[in-house]
């Protein structure tokens, strides 16, 4: 069943996407024009419904607790630990809406997918140019600076430890919070490497939790807590695994 699940999931992640290629057009004819609230208004529609689309086919049952943490007057960051490619659909259809991720630049290649992600927000990273990443974290910043919230997975690469593990929390996706002064949320996700890595890459049905933490105040820390930052939210994280 697992390959029939993952060929599922395939037809329908692109097949969603040519279904609703004239959306697709619509909203870039309207960024082009300066028309953001019409290309929020096809954002928020969309990308939710696609995801939880994916989940539905690949048999993902899905909990989220916490949601009256996110704070609804500012923008913030959502920190995240990473285990599974699922975990960008699985943000994108947990939060309060679809939110703008630091992605690497792999995800930029792929046709059409590219192109909802840059009306989202996205921003493609290089890991291994240091003066590409030092770009894609001062754009995320002026993401932030703009009002919008940012979503970021701080380990810069999926954990492939044991389950209720955290690889190291870089601190350079952290400045983005303190130059902007947003408050950091930490977002645990708990089962979401079961549904494909622990697969043999092959779509399986599953559970995923995912919490949302109470909002982290950045404005006005010390040096000192801007140091501590990183493990900070690394632990709070670890103890909802």
């Amino acid at each position: 069943m697992s390959i029939f699940r993952t060929i599922a999931m395939f037809i329908y992640l692109f097949g969603y996407m040519i279904v609703h290629y004239g959306v697709l057009r619509r909203a870039e004819r309207a960024l082009a024009a300066g028309d953001t609230q019409l290309v929020e208004e096809l954002v928020n529609k969309h990308i939710p419904h696609w995801s939880r689309g994916i989940l539905k086919v690949t048999g993902v049952s899905l909990s989220v607790e916490g949601l009256e943490n996110i704070p609804k007057d500012t923008a913030c960051v959502f920190v995240g630990n990473h285990r599974s490619y699922y975990d960008i659909p699985l943000l994108l259809a947990s939060l309060d809406k679809p939110h703008g991720i630091l992605a690497k630049e792999e995800l930029e290649k792929i046709p059409l997918l590219n192109r909802w992600m840059k009306l989202l927000g996205c921003v493609f990273v290089q890991r291994d140019d240091l003066r590409a990443s030092v770009r894609a974290l001062n754009d995320a910043t002026a993401i932030v600076e703009s009002g919008k919230s940012f979503v970021i997975f701080p380990e810069g690469t999926r954990y492939k430890g044991e389950e209720g593990g955290a690889g190291e929390f870089k601190a350079g996706a952290f400045r983005i919070a303190v130059k902007t002064g947003a408050p950091v949320v930490p977002v645990a996700i708990t089962g979401a490497r079961a549904l494909f890595e622990n697969n043999g890459n092959l779509c399986h049905p599953g559970s995923v939790h995912i919490k949302v933490l109470p909002p982290i105040r950045t404005a006005g820390m010390s040096k000192a807590e801007q140091k501590q930052l990183p493990d900070a939210v690394r632990q709070a994280i670890l103890a909802q695994l």
